[in-house]
C-alpha cells in the first residue's frame, strides 16, 4: 500500500491543493483539540449537564475520520473517500449545532476542525470529480 504522501503526490488536484506537508500540520493542531474537547465533552456527559446522544455523534465522527485515509488508500477509488468526508463533515456540523446549547467550549475547541473539515471536503470532492 503506497502512503498517503505517495498518493497525494501522484493525483490531479485542483490549483488551491495544499502541499502534502500541511494535512501534518494542520492535524498536529486539531487532533489535540478534538481529543481535549471529547474528554471534557465525556465530563459534561458524565455530570449530566449535556445529553449522552452527543458523544454518540462524536465517535461516528472520529471512526469515519479515522477511516479517511485506509478507504482512500485501500479502495483505489476516490468516491468512498468523498462519501467518509460527508460523514465527517456532516457529523461535525450536526455535532457543533447541538454542543453549542451545553458548552462553548467544546464549540470552540472544534472550530479549527470544522474549519479545515469543510477545506478538506471541497478538496476531496474536486479530487475525485478531477481523477
Amino acid at each position: 500500500m503506497q502512503t498517503y504522501q505517495e498518493f497525494y503526490q501522484s493525483i490531479s488536484k485542483p490549483f488551491f491543493a495544499p502541499p502534502g506537508w500541511a494535512f501534518g500540520l494542520a492535524w498536529g493542531i486539531i487532533y489535540p483539540l478534538i481529543a481535549i474537547a471529547f474528554v471534557y465533552l465525556v465530563y459534561l456527559v458524565l455530570k449530566k449537564k449535556a445529553p449522552g446522544g452527543l458523544l454518540w455523534v462524536f465517535a461516528i465522527n472520529l471512526a469515519a475520520n479515522f477511516l479517511f485515509t485506509p478507504v482512500q488508500l485501500g479502495l483505489k477509488a476516490l468516491w468512498p473517500a468523498s462519501l467518509d468526508i460527508l460523514v465527517v463533515l456532516g457529523t461535525l456540523l450536526f455535532l457543533e449545532y447541538k454542543v453549542i446549547r451545553y458548552s462553548k467550549l467544546v464549540f470552540y475547541l472544534l472550530l479549527p476542525y470544522i474549519l479545515w473539515g469543510a477545506f478538506a471536503t471541497i478538496l476531496q470532492l474536486l479530487i475525485t470529480f478531477m481523477n
